[in-house]
């Protein structure tokens, strides 16, 4: 065989994302020909859709464009009803703040924040992705976690920027020194047996290969330094939005079924914005540290960036403060609608004033020109974000959702926290390739439901699973912001599997731990209320014409 012919492993490596894009529906093609339903129709489109995004056979983005086709193929929906949950009013949110973003970026105001903060926390790689992930965390606390994390996320790139830049001075000073010590060695060698230009050669050619290996180290080192920042931030802004009633949509869709469970029975809810934090702060934040700990295990595994001589730290501290006084003075400066506005004035007010502009016959530059806007928003991830809508609209009108739920009846016969620990991992595998708002809308009803049977508050199973809806840390469709981490780069899909399947399996256990301690204390989750026992007794005489007798504080019919 010919240097130019390729083997046919090589071959198929070659084609493989085509033989995936081709071979996947077909294999699926048995589901919807032997098994009918409008349930199994969606089913196959979701499971073809999580193929191509595991496996990244298409870009992501184009990957989210398939409910386009797919759901008028199988008969599932029109596509005119499909398209129209690509922009919405959650996608213009999230599109307003990738253009703030943007501007941020443009103009070097993320560059500053993250040399004060480099300044605050330092270069060690543990204590500045603490420090990046708490902000962070808070923020998404009360504003909108995609907004958090797309302005975080330039502030992460541009401190890396500057641990590189100082990495790669501190090389260069090794070299010096090496070279000097070899000089020092060569001519000592010289002295003893006068062969110099062997010797010379010699060395020459193991400090080239000491060079190339450690500038594979640190290249290495510094990727596994980028994943775990980004990862850190998408992360912690995932938590902070449970932390509080209006951190994320999940929160504010069980409330108000919350709500209407308790008027419909004359009563009040009793969750606020103080009891919900009292039950979800600790949550979140127990997470958050478990995040950080698990990041430092998986990714930072370095030697160059954790270990730092007193000498190279303050080198880098003085470079990182030099570069942030270079910058000099600043001299310039939810829902979708002011997103929106903000986002369309930063190409409208001007970056200078009228009478400091110079340059005549031309108009006044604005705060974010629109090629930097083209060059630096991730429009794709807007596409990933409303695919994900267009499954929630095909799960829904599929009746996939709402047959999914009725399976859950069969865990009945569990302690109420075993079935509590599996109703969340089945919402938080769910979440991973579909809207959580979708999902925590679908099952509310049906957690209620399943709570009242069970003659426990429907808080019970209510409020877990619709934060379990948050801990989506698989994939880059589960949630926004790690939609908006992915498209920096640095992350592969695979990474983000690898670092948020045992971080799935971790957050779930301290909800349901949560839950059955301060939350039972906090809201009494194992007792019905009366006025949901009142309804179910009056419900039962009304059905029934036989005499009611009481049991153990309970109706039976004789």
């Amino acid at each position: 065989m010919g240097t130019g012919a390729q083997t046919p492993k090589r071959l198929l490596l070659n084609i493989r994302n085509i033989i995936i894009v081709i071979l996947t529906p077909i294999v699926l093609l048995p589901l919807i020909l032997f098994v009918d339903g409008n349930e199994t129709k969606c089913a196959y489109c979701i499971i073809i859709m999580a193929v191509f995004w595991i496996t990244e056979a298409l870009p992501i983005a184009v990957t989210s464009l398939l409910p386009i086709i797919l759901f008028p193929m199988v008969g599932l929906l029109y596509a005119k009803h499909v398209s129209e949950k690509y922009i919405n009013d959650t996608s213009a949110l999230f599109l307003g703040g990738l253009i703030m973003a943007a501007a941020i970026e443009y103009w070097n105001i993320h560059k500053r924040l993250a040399l004060r903060v480099l300044m605050f926390v330092g270069s060690e790689p543990r204590w500045l992705m603490l420090g990046m992930m708490l902000p962070t965390w808070f923020l998404s606390m009360w504003i909108s976690n995609t907004a958090t994390t797309a302005m975080m996320i330039p502030i992460a790139n541009a401190v890396l920027s500057q641990l590189k830049e100082s990495q790669e001075t501190k090389t260069d000073d090794i070299t010096v020194l090496d070279d000097i010590e070899l000089e020092v060695d060569v001519n000592k060698k010289h002295s003893n047996n006068g062969n110099l230009a062997d010797d010379q050669e010699k060395h020459v050619v193991h400090d080239a290969e000491k060079n190339d290996d450690t500038t594979r180290t640190n290249d290495a080192e510094f990727l596994r330094l980028c994943k775990a920042l980004s990862l850190a931030i998408a992360y912690s802004a995932n938590c902070g939005g449970v932390a509080s009633l209006t951190g994320t949509g999940p929160n504010v869709i069980m409330k108000g079924a919350a709500e209407n469970a308790f008027q419909e029975r004359n009563a009040t809810s009793p969750i606020t914005f103080a009891t919900w934090m009292q039950y979800c702060l600790p949550i979140s934040a127990i997470i958050v540290v478990l995040v950080w700990i698990w990041l430092q295990i998986l990714f930072l595994r370095c030697k160059t960036y954790n270990r730092k001589s007193p000498e190279q730290a303050k080198r880098v501290s003085s470079i990182i403060r030099k570069q942030y006084e270079d910058l000099g003075p600043i001299t310039t400066v939810t829902d979708s609608t002011p997103a929106i506005l903000i986002s369309i004035s930063l190409f409208i007010f001007p970056s200078v004033l009228p009478h400091k502009f110079k340059e005549k016959g031309k108009p006044l530059p604005a705060l974010l020109p629109w090629k930097a806007a083209e060059k630096m928003v991730p429009w794709g991830v807007v596409l990933l974000l409303g695919g994900g809508f267009a499954l929630a609209k095909g799960s829904e009108e599929s009746g996939l959702s709402k047959w999914i739920g009725e399976q859950l009846t069969v865990f009945k016969d569990f302690e109420p926290w075993v079935m509590n620990l599996v109703l969340c991992f089945i919402v938080a595998a769910a979440t991973e390739v579909t809207s959580n708002t979708a999902i925590c809308t679908l099952m509310m009803p049906i957690m209620k439901e399943l709570a009242i049977t069970l003659k426990v508050n429907p808080l019970y199973f209510m409020f877990p699973t619709a934060i379990a809806t948050s801990f989506a840390f698989m994939l880059p469709v589960a949630t926004p912001p790690n939609a908006v981490v992915f498209s920096y780069g640095y992350v592969k899909v695979f990474d983000m599997v690898k670092a948020g399947f045992l971080l799935n399996i971790i957050a779930v256990f301290v909800l349901v731990f949560g839950t059955e301690t301060w939350g039972e204390a906090i809201f009494g989750f194992h007792t019905l209320p009366d006025v949901f026992r009142l309804q179910e007794n009056s419900t039962i005489i009304a059905n029934n014409t036989t005499t009611m007798l009481p049991l153990n504080g309970t109706i039976r019919c004789v």
